[in-house]
Order: structure tokens, then sequence, then C-alpha cells
């Protein structure tokens, strides 16, 4: 079974704790462009009525518009009552690893204010401890030197994340990522409040305590997990 079924597995069954009547956090990247995908058919179909949608990246609103799914901003709901996202790792404390995609500071606010997270990945997202993948951080473009020069003096072997034109790449917020290379990271919450001190560094790619369940897709199933 390839990664990309195994993400519609894990996205098509998520999708079925969408009801009428909600506002919807909506995730960004790959896999959470099926969930929206299968939002938008059941919208359009007329199954799915009077949702509200609060996309966590232009992309992502841009793909909701196509199926005229109704948007509004963050600061126009008390609550969102359900967020689909995907992301990059995540642990069996379902802690996790977010922005490859870019989007990290928008997904935690959204995930934030949510009354239920829930995550959607292949199986090659699953690890014993995060770290692997590169951890990005959100930075204020004019602290960047600043924020560059403590993170090498800790070790922490930071990279401007580019574009595929070898452009520095920006966030739908204006600002720069530099993406950690840690290979473990043994104690989240630990690194998680020493990054947060570093004036400039707005946010950072650890999702600690937000996901309520992960949902994995592998090989024809599907593989669920509460926090």
């Amino acid at each position: 079974m390839s990664p990309a079924q195994e993400k519609k597995n894990a996205a098509l069954r998520a999708v079925n704790y969408v009801h009428s009547g909600m506002t919807l956090g909506l995730g960004t990247g790959s896999t959470a462009f099926f969930a929206i995908e299968a939002i938008g058919e059941s919208y359009r179909a007329g199954t799915l009525r009077d949702i509200r949608t609060v996309p966590t990246s232009e992309t992502t609103a841009q793909q909701a518009r196509r199926y005229n799914l109704p948007l509004v901003k963050l600061e126009d709901v008390d609550q969102i009552d359900l967020t689909i996202d995907g992301a990059d790792e995540f642990d069996p404390q379902l802690r996790l690893i977010k922005g490859g995609g870019g989007a990290l500071f928008r997904e935690k606010l959204v995930a934030f204010a949510s009354r239920r997270v829930v995550i959607i990945s292949d199986a090659s997202k699953q690890v014993v401890q995060l770290g692997a993948y590169p951890l990005p951080v959100e930075v204020l473009p004019g602290a960047l030197n600043l924020v560059l020069r403590t993170l090498n003096e800790r070790g922490y072997q930071p990279q401007l994340r580019l574009t595929d034109r070898q452009t520095t790449f920006v966030t739908d917020n204006h600002n720069y990522l530099l993406d950690l290379h840690l290979g473990a990271i043994p104690d989240p919450e630990k690194l998680d409040a020493e990054l947060h001190l570093i004036p400039g560094l707005l946010e950072t790619g650890l999702f600690l305590g937000l996901a309520h369940q992960v949902i994995m897709g592998q090989g024809e199933g599907v593989v669920v997990w509460e926090r």
C-alpha cells in the first residue's frame, strides 16, 4: 500500500467525525489535503451543512474555496469543534513534530483553539522518539542572525529553509523558518520551553499535549490511538 493511499485511508476515517453545524479547523499538507477534499465533496453534495472552516494556511484556504467551503478567521470564532491535520512525526505519547509544510504557527493556534484535534498520517510518521525529522521553528526576520547564533552555540544545527528556487522561504505570517537537525529529542517539553526563551524565536514545531487522537493508515486499514 502506497503512503498516499495510507494517508487517504486515515483522512477518510477522520472525516467520519465531521457533522453539520460544526466549526472545523482545516490542516495543511499532503495528508490534510485528502480530508479537505472529502469534506468539500460532502459539502458540495449537500450532505454536510451549516459548517464553518478555519484554514491553517493560504494554501489550505485556496483548496477550501474550490469547494465553496465557508471560511472564517480564527479571531471570529469562540471555539473550534474539530481540527483535522497531519504531522511529520508522532511518538507513543502523541507528541508531534509539525511544520514541514511551513504553517506551524497557524496550525498550533488552530489546534490550541480546538475542542478536539485529530491527527492523520501514513505509517512512516510513527516514531519511538521525536527528532529524526528536522524540527522547524518560526523566526522573526529581524532576529534571524541572533537566533541562528544562539542555536548554533547550543549545537542545534539550524538551517534556514529555502524554496525550490533557493530563495528564503517566507511563512504566511511573513516570517522565516529554521529547521533544527537534532537527531533525537529525549525531552520534548524541556526543549520546547528552552526554545521559547530565545527572543525572536516565535514558535516551535513541537506540538505537545494538543493531539487527542492519531489515525494512522497502515496497509489497507487504519490504526487509532487516543490520548
